[in-house]
């Protein structure tokens, strides 16, 4: 085990408490999520201890390096795509908290469609009015369809309904299957029969959000150094203010001590003492640590179905687009999009190189986690050529492949009905992880409001 490095940083913590009285709180977890957690338990005058599996903070925002195979150096960036929206106010207020704010640059963004064999802009009203593969009344009913889930408030209804019946009951035959049901199946594979309208309706609503900040565009944002930058000076904020954070500890059991507290037992037999655990790792992690829960409780746990993730990150001479995400309808090409990571993020911060990820979401259990690099590598990398006739693998100078297979869990029909509750049988053991996203899609800004509600809500009594 070993801790992150201090260096002096600004404190945001309330006046601080001698430790030996102070609540001591173990965070399973140092992704995002866990790593807010500590610094709002932080603030509440709690004393803290981030224990993290990996040898790196991060989780879903870790950093990794890229090597350029033609310069002989090293490129750090996310190891996962991450953009931060304008009505991202969550997000922006932790980064002004650990003085990132200033460091935010916006820039706006085009979106591209790849469809029938072609690319196509649909970046403002009117491409979208001229986009070549629906007709005129079907861009009429799914104009309709995206500005009223916009205005929708009751998702909960949603929650009832099965995506499918939804979307081709509001936007028609026609643009369901030419755009719709592509689209689901790119992102969700055969899941998307699973998925309730919730989904796509915090999806529209998230974007929807953005606009409603005052520019009638999209404006994307990243703070300058990337998450490996916030990762580093978030840690150093915590550590400042007393939080212990101990990385390669992998947590192998969590259970109540008689007299009071929560015995944490890690993977290389060492223990440790706490007054709180909360757990913010995937729903079956949090199941096969904690024995002490009941039947019930571990089979809601393990109910949650995850989507999971292969992304292949690439260093280019050059860029392919001028599109921050092309959205994908050919079933034919195996990615769910392409994200031009360097229509945002300046290419200076990555040795003048490009960088685009290939991100192909899949279930947990999907064969395409087995398959090696090599295969993977011609694969994509072929149906790029195919796509982009301009495009050369020549000019990938890197080429890295991510798999995670517990990404997002997914919003299936009733799903807030069947979702594990926020505290565990096991007195002082709880369980805030991203499984708790209702209202929203899985990104930065829900997760850390999901720690803000969980402290709000469930965890407010144990704060005392």
């Amino acid at each position: 085990m070993k801790t992150i490095e201090a260096h002096p940083a600004p404190p945001v913590a309330s006046p601080r408490v001698a430790a030996e009285n102070r609540q001591h709180w173990a965070v399973v977890g140092g992704g995002m999520l866990g790593l807010a957690l500590a610094h709002e338990l932080t603030k509440r005058g709690k004393r803290v201890t981030v224990l993290e599996a990996s040898p790196e903070l991060g989780g879903l925002a870790s950093p990794w390096e890229l090597h350029d195979e033609e310069t002989g150096r090293d490129v750090t960036w996310d190891r996962h795509y991450h953009v931060t929206l304008l009505s991202d106010t969550r997000l922006r207020q932790l980064l002004a908290e650990i003085g990132l704010a200033e460091d935010l640059q916006w820039v706006e963004t085009k979106t591209g469609f790849y469809s029938g064999g072609k690319m196509h802009s649909m970046s403002s009203t009117l491409e979208f009015l001229t986009f070549p593969p629906l007709r005129l009344f079907e861009k009429f009913r799914l104009g309709m369809t995206i500005f009223g889930a916009s205005k929708i408030r009751n998702w909960r209804r949603l929650e009832q309904i099965p995506v499918t019946d939804w979307l081709r009951k509001w936007s028609g035959r026609g643009a369901f299957e030419k755009v719709w049901l592509p689209l689901l199946k790119a992102k969700l594979g055969d899941a998307h029969t699973r998925v309730s309208a919730a989904f796509i309706w915090a999806h529209i609503s998230r974007m929807y959000a953005a606009r409603r900040t005052g520019h009638k565009k999209e404006m994307f944002g990243y703070v300058r150094g990337g998450y490996p930058r916030i990762l580093q000076t978030l840690a150093e904020t915590l550590e400042e203010n007393g939080v212990d954070i101990l990385t390669d500890a992998a947590v192998a059991e969590a259970s109540a001590k008689p007299a009071g507290g929560v015995a944490v037992r890690l993977a290389d037999g060492s223990s440790l003492d706490f007054d709180q655990v909360a757990f913010t790792t995937p729903s079956p992690v949090i199941a096969r640590a904690v024995p002490g829960m009941s039947e019930e409780e571990r089979t809601r746990h393990f109910g949650v179905e995850y989507l999971g993730i292969v992304c292949a990150s690439l260093l280019l001479r050059k860029p392919i687009t001028d599109y921050y995400v092309t959205n994908i309808t050919d079933g034919w090409v195996p990615l769910t999009a392409v994200i031009e990571m360097t229509t945002i993020v300046d290419p200076d911060e990555l040795g003048g190189r490009y960088l685009v990820y290939l991100p192909k979401y899949c279930p947990a259990d999907d064969r395409l986690f087995d398959r090696t690099d090599d295969e993977l590598r011609e694969e994509w990398l072929a149906a790029l050529e195919k796509m982009h006739p301009h495009f050369s693998r020549d000019d990938v100078v890197a080429m890295r492949f991510s798999r995670v297979r517990s990404v997002m869990a997914l919003p299936t029909i009733r799903y807030s009905e069947r979702l594990p509750s926020v505290a565990t049988g096991v007195p002082g053991v709880w369980a805030v992880n991203s499984a708790q996203i209702l209202k929203g899609n899985l990104n930065v800004n829900e997760t850390i409001q999901v720690a803000d509600e969980a402290l709000a809500g469930p965890l407010a009594a144990a704060l005392v």
